[in-house]
């Protein structure tokens, strides 16, 4: 029987991810990959291209799918624009532009390219669904697991349970980078020090807070994470 690639793993996980517990009032959960139906199709693409081996790679872990990058495209921090741009995949009818995914594809082009640094580094998320705040005029907004501790008791298992998945695909489990120096931050070390995933847990400053409040610094915040990889 023929062993499954990274691609393989990766494409199998997220064609079944489903989250059947309850919720908080006003919360919905969000899967591209079961309500977008160009998305199924796109993610495979995307790693047919890139993780169609058996090389092992270290895992970088987000909060959770946001609605204008992998909410979209189910590609995390790879918004419509960076996915026809650099990975050269187009998708019909949807224009989304995520600061986040700016500055994730500036650190990948100073890594060396797409296919350099997919090659290393496998991104997930703490939860790798994600959530909206429904507001009293049906629109809806990105809400994090950690926003509320009701949310987050009531995905905790689920959580563990993907990522645990998720280190079976070829994970280098000496080192995870994780996105987000506070809170994400905080819940993943705990959260490591109890389920063992990683031998240690290297915090970085989020993309979107790098974006939003230190974006004259950028290029510094882009050392940073080069020389946090260069480490391991």
């Amino acid at each position: 029987m023929k062993k499954k690639t990274f691609a393989d793993h990766v494409i199998e996980f997220n064609s079944h991810l489903h989250y059947t517990g309850s919720l908080p009032p006003g919360i919905r959960i969000m899967n591209p990959f079961r309500e977008q139906p160009q998305v199924m199709d796109i993610m495979q693409q995307f790693y047919r291209k890139y993780y169609n081996d058996h090389h092992q790679r270290r895992m970088i872990m987000g909060i959770n799918p946001g609605r204008l990058g992998s909410g979209a495209t189910g590609i995390p921090f790879t918004d419509t624009k960076r996915l026809t741009e650099v990975v050269g995949i187009s998708i019909e009818g949807l224009k989304t532009h995520e600061p986040s995914s700016v500055f994730v594809y500036d650190v990948i082009g100073a890594y060396g390219g797409a296919e350099a640094f997919y090659r290393d580094f496998y991104f997930a998320s703490v939860s790798p669904l994600g959530f909206t705040s429904v507001q009293p005029d049906g629109s809806e907004i990105n809400y994090n697991y950690y926003d509320s501790k009701t949310l987050t008791n009531a995905v905790y298992d689920f959580m563990v349970k993907s990522i645990r998945q998720q280190l079976e695909f070829g994970i280098d489990t000496r080192v995870c980078y994780c996105f987000g120096t506070g809170k994400n931050a905080a819940f993943l070390k705990q959260l490591n020090e109890k389920e063992r995933f990683f031998e240690t847990v290297i915090p970085l400053e989020h993309p979107r807070f790098v974006m939003q409040y230190r974006a004259k610094r950028k290029e510094e915040f882009i050392s940073k994470y080069l020389e946090a990889f260069a480490a391991y």
